[in-house]
């Protein structure tokens, strides 16, 4: 009867704290930045890796994503191409652009969290911190963020007309 009890216990926790990994078709990273003072705006896909949430113990919970680097897509080959090159994301040494959360709390608002965590590309990483909001969709939760960060800080672009500030959106689809 313990050994019922206690694998019964150890069912209940593991499903309270669920893993759940990015839907990469279902997921979207855009980006938003001013080029001689017009928005342009592209995204990323490739997107994995591992996100342990539970709503009601947001202090244990951990993001580990990434994208690739590589599909940068701004709807303009040209620019592109441009964009994959060594003055910009450099992606044939440097293919993966990653978070890794260091710290989740939840806010006063129901739903809403904020995450605190790295982000590195092109091997130069930065602290950064930005809230979002979780919720449940059918077997799914979905992740919505937005940050800013400035492409200096990655030695992405240079000197050049691009302005240093971009702004990230993330709509993350994640299933178990």
């Amino acid at each position: 009867m313990k050994k019922i009890m206690l694998l019964t216990m150890l069912l209940v926790v593991k499903m309270a704290s669920a893993q759940y990994k990015p839907v990469d078709k279902e997921s979207v990273l855009k980006f938003k930045i001013q080029n001689f003072g017009f928005d342009v705006t592209g995204m990323f896909s490739g997107m994995r890796g591992n996100i342990h949430f539970d709503p009601q113990n947001p202090a244990n919970d951990t993001f580990d994503v990434s994208v690739d680097a590589a599909t940068v897509n701004t709807n303009n080959d040209l620019r592109d191409s441009h964009l994959r090159g060594d003055g910009y994301f450099d992606v044939k040494n440097y293919p993966v652009i990653r978070f890794v959360s260091g710290k989740v709390r939840a806010t006063n608002k129901k739903g809403v969290y904020l995450l605190m965590g790295t982000l590195t590309i092109k091997d130069k990483s930065k602290s950064l911190s930005f809230p979002f909001t979780a919720s449940s969709v059918n077997n799914a939760i979905v992740f919505k963020g937005n940050f800013r960060i400035n492409r200096k800080d990655f030695d992405i672009g240079g000197v050049s007309s691009i302005s240093d500030e971009l702004e990230i959106s993330l709509n993350v689809i994640a299933k178990k």
